[in-house]
């Protein structure tokens, strides 16, 4: 029997210790990597970006008399996000933005163009949001009835999509942005706005809830 078989009961002993060194290796090698992983979030203090919901410009806004009952919505938001990181970029890949009401969602995606974001720096988006006799069920419509009725919605202005951090020129995995921004509009009151030609504009400077 050969001189290198385990089996044999002279080298039984000289087996064990190897396998404790190979576990132990293997330990420190894993302990090592979450110690260099925990390193770098400390030094980078990756933070979510913030957004602003700055203004919207309502174009149009119907409401459905009778059945079928439908919302037809028009306007334009400005959002802006800044990047509040002094050693991450952040790349946006892939993000869809649209106005919901009371959960539903009232108006078409509209892509906004990838960006990036370099350290400390700002983006502002001014996208369209237009959906045309979207239907609604009773329920809802007669919430946005009396609503509108008070003079005031409280849409919903959200953001979905993919982005990455960028370190130097090393970028990260996908990871998900879900943005929430209020926006409480007063369609009775012309002093919460002021017009645009035919349109209102609302100034409304409102901070969005942000999760990565």
């Amino acid at each position: 029997m050969s001189a290198k078989d385990c089996g044999h009961h002279h080298h039984k002993g000289h087996c064990k210790p190897r396998r404790r060194i190979v576990l132990y290796c293997i330990a420190a090698f894993i302990v090592l990597v979450l110690f260099i992983i925990f390193l770098v979030w400390v030094i980078l203090q990756p933070t979510k970006p913030r957004f602003i919901l700055q203004d919207a410009t309502v174009y149009a806004f119907n409401v459905s008399a009778s059945p079928p009952f439908a919302i037809s919505t028009s306007m334009q938001i400005t959002v802006a996000s800044r990047n509040r990181m002094d050693r991450v970029g952040i790349y946006y890949q892939k993000v869809d933005i649209y106005a919901t009401y009371r959960s539903q969602q009232i108006t078409l995606r509209t892509l906004l163009p990838p960006t990036y974001q370099g350290h400390k720096e700002a983006t502002v988006w001014s996208p369209f949001l237009c959906g045309n006799s979207v239907p609604m069920w009773p329920g809802l419509m007669d919430a946005l009835q009396q609503d509108q009725n008070m003079g005031s919605v409280l849409f919903k202005i959200k953001i979905d999509g993919n982005i990455k951090w960028k370190v130097g020129t090393w970028f990260s995995g996908t990871y998900h942005l879900h943005v929430n921004c209020p926006a409480f509009i007063k369609f009775g009151d012309r002093n919460n706005g002021f017009p645009v030609g035919p349109v209102m504009k609302f100034q409304l400077v409102q901070g969005c809830t942000v999760d990565v």
